[in-house]
């Protein structure tokens, strides 16, 4: 029980309170359907009762109610009660299809909120944390433990229903007969905590298992697609293949084995509840000798428990489904709660200078990467930053840029500090172009307006700021797709869609990681006379090794 409250504690966490209302709203609905379902249960005994002796009528609650509608014979009050019943089943048909609908589009609506949430949360992580997560573990969360998350709800829905259903049931039967009731509780209840107590340790256990095997899964599929052509030339396909193999098997056993054991309970509920009413129903017609006694009890038995067995069944059913998918719902509430730090709307001018003051830096808390840098780099100016691998270049510009935030120290734009409330709009000032440029499988102008609104003259002047509009007119123009990675592109045609990119959006300052070490010189050449010709009135700061990339520049820095 522990368990399950941990659970209900996390759904709590998630939810908003918007949700909390309609799940309310639900809890209602869900009280009213039981009760529909229990009346349903419950008015099939009297009915059956005055069908098969038509005397009753003359006592008790079927004279009150034969006198009060006015009814003269008998034959008549059963006819209209029987027509009263289907008019019954009609509606509670209607409104069990009104129940599931309104459930299935809350639960499954919830996807939404989850996957967005996590989006959004994922988008929102400082640079520093989102480069030690797996992009493919947070992909997994996104689309299978967010889904999962929502089957959670449903079952957690699906449970209360039923508890309902079934304790309503009960309290008829009980009432019905006492001692009858008592005896299938005894032989049920006994089951069913031996059922829980032995299956769910091992539906928990294979939910575990499904989730560990199922993020290997996405972590093969995205480290295979992303060195396709590594894996051409090495032609170790076996070895991935074994590893595929591993991992998808392991979880379509998962699967396969909370299946079977998810199956079990229906069985052997219904083997023992028909099984002790079939023996009831021979005691009884040993002690009585007479059929026509038990037929209107044994067929209210029946009917209750043709609905009550499958209701428990789909109660454990449901639990042991929270069970199997609780990992997603730790997952989940995990990445939910990650404390992010609130970035704010305040802007920020770029007119004189920026301004580093006793910058210290480190990854893991421990060991410094930058040490007290001081450094002042006026507007306009261009600046190279060298050094060996490692001496911190690229850590340093993206301090400069907002990418990281310093552990000790200041920067100031001007005579304003950089901080989480200006950040963002600091950011908006820098056109970067990294040494690998990421293109998606789309069009040029797709690619270059990424992360932009759309704007035709725009994509064209940066195109050709990039040196290449001339080029993909002998194409589709700007509508020439890329393919996946750019692959459909030479490296230095990628390079100069990554210049444009950068370009798009007329940014102050423009930032080149070491974005033509990839490069043979004479293309260089050519792309790196785009870039000063594009960054006339920018600042420009370069991340180099080869001093021609850099001969150009005010001033060189070597860290």
């Amino acid at each position: 029980m522990d368990g399950v409250k941990l659970i209900i504690r996390k759904l709590s966490a998630l939810l908003t309170l918007k949700d909390k209302k309609f799940l309310l709203f639900l809890f209602i609905l869900t009280i009213f359907l039981s009760v529909i379902e229990t009346v349903g249960i419950s008015a099939i005994m009297p009915f059956i009762s005055i069908a098969s002796n038509p005397d009753l009528i003359d006592n008790g609650y079927y004279k009150r109610a034969y006198d009060l509608f006015g009814f003269h014979e008998k034959n008549n009050f059963v006819l209209a009660f029987g027509l009263s019943l289907i008019c019954f089943y009609l509606f509670r048909a209607l409104f069990n299809i009104l129940y599931s609908y309104i459930l299935n589009r809350f639960s499954y609506g919830s996807y939404h909120q989850f996957a967005y949430k996590l989006f959004q949360g994922y988008i929102g992580l400082p640079y520093k944390e989102f480069v030690q997560r797996n992009t493919a573990t947070l992909t997994k969360t996104i689309i299978n433990e967010a889904n999962n998350l929502t089957t959670i709800i449903q079952n957690v829905l699906m449970l209360l229903s039923e508890s309902f259903t079934v304790l309503f049931l009960y309290i008829i039967l009980f009432f019905v007969n006492w001692k009858m009731t008592l005896v299938l509780s005894l032989i049920l209840s006994v089951k069913v905590i031996l059922l829980t107590k032995t299956l769910s340790k091992i539906i928990r256990l294979q939910g575990e298992k499904r989730a560990t095997l199922q993020e290997k899964f996405y972590r093969i599929i995205g480290e295979t697609f992303g060195n396709f052509k590594m894996i051409k030339l090495i032609g170790n396909e076996k070895i991935i293949f074994n590893a595929f193999t591993e991992a998808s098997q392991g979880f379509s056993k998962a699967n396969i084995i909370n299946t079977t054991v998810a199956a079990i309970p229906r069985n052997v509920l219904e083997t023992i509840g028909f099984s002790t009413l079939i023996a009831v129903v021979m005691y009884i017609l040993y002690i009585y000798n007479n059929a026509a006694f038990v037929i209107p009890l044994i067929s209210m038995y029946a009917l209750a428990l043709y609905r009550m067995l499958p209701a428990v069944n789909r109660m454990i059913t449901s639990y042991n489904a929270i069970l199997f998918l609780h990992t997603s719902l730790d997952i989940v509430h995990s990445d939910l709660m990650y404390d992010l730090e609130s970035e704010g709307e305040d802007n920020i001018d770029f007119d004189e200078h920026i301004e580093l003051n006793n910058i210290n830096f480190s990854y893991d808390g421990k060991h410094n990467v930058l040490n007290n840098v001081n450094l002042v780099i006026k507007k306009g100016e261009k600046i190279a930053f060298t050094g060996e691998s490692g001496s911190g270049k690229s850590t340093l510009v993206d301090i400069i840029i907002g990418i990281y935030k310093p552990c000790s120290g200041s920067i100031k734009i001007g005579n304003k500090e950089l901080t989480v409330n200006n950040v963002k709009s600091w950011r908006s000032k820098v056109g970067y172009i990294p040494q690998s440029i990421y293109l998606f499988d789309g069009t040029v102008a797709e690619n270059v307006a990424f992360g932009h609104e759309f704007n035709s003259e725009k994509i064209k002047k940066a195109l050709q700021q990039a040196n290449i509009y001339e080029f993909l007119m002998k194409k589709d123009g700007v509508d020439t797709r890329v393919g996946e990675g750019g692959i459909q592109l030479s490296g230095g045609q990628k390079q100069r869609i990554g210049i444009a990119r950068a370009l798009y959006a007329d940014p102050e300052i423009l930032v080149l990681d070491e974005a033509t070490s990839a490069l043979d010189n004479e293309t260089e050449s050519l792309i790196m006379d785009a870039i000063y010709e594009a960054s006339a009135d920018k600042t420009l700061i370069i991340i180099a090794h080869r001093l021609s990339t850099i001969e150009k520049c005010d001033r060189k820095i070597v860290l």
